[in-house]
């Protein structure tokens, strides 16, 4: 290292690749923006999260039913 001339590192090269135009890419994405569009994402939301709700709303009703006998027999036990 040398104390009157320190070491300068070099600048990044740009490395730049040319984007070419895909017709079949373009295609496809102007289709799936045209779904998007219509609204197809979100009715597909609303399905899921209504399936999600019935599927914890009958796992909550089992867990009342179990506590409620485990509690009513042990009432009847003790």
């Amino acid at each position: 290292m040398s104390v009157l001339f320190p070491k300068v590192n070099k600048p990044r090269e740009w490395d730049y690749r040319p984007i070419y135009f895909d017709e079949e890419k373009e295609a496809r994405k102007d289709k799936r923006l045209a779904r998007l569009r219509r609204g197809a994402f979100r009715e597909e939301h609303e399905k899921n999260m209504t399936e999600l709700r019935k599927k914890k709303q009958s796992k909550l009703v089992f867990w009342i039913v179990l506590l409620g006998l485990l509690l009513f027999t042990f009432y009847f036990l003790l």
